[in-house]
């Protein structure tokens, strides 16, 4: 089991928001437990679903505009 704390930075935009929240909705086909924030999302689930859900939420956002994402990834049982 792993968690994954992520924020995500839109670059030169002024449509960050629309941009974080259909990049979130990535997420929607992997088995995680995601608990959204003002500032950061935690992710919860087996590895591999953590680290593809990681990549489908970066992905999402590049696609529209350059982007900065902040991870910190834990395997401790919390």
């Amino acid at each position: 089991m792993l968690t994954a704390e992520v924020s995500l930075y839109p670059q030169k935009t002024t449509n960050a928001s629309r941009i974080i929240s259909d990049s979130l909705e990535s997420l929607n086909r992997y088995n995680l437990q995601t608990n959204v924030g003002p500032i950061s999302t935690m992710l919860q689930g087996t590895e591999e679903e953590v680290w593809a859900g990681l990549k489908a939420l970066f992905d999402q956002a590049r696609e529209k505009s350059e982007v900065s994402m902040v991870v910190t990834i834990s395997n401790a049982a919390g």
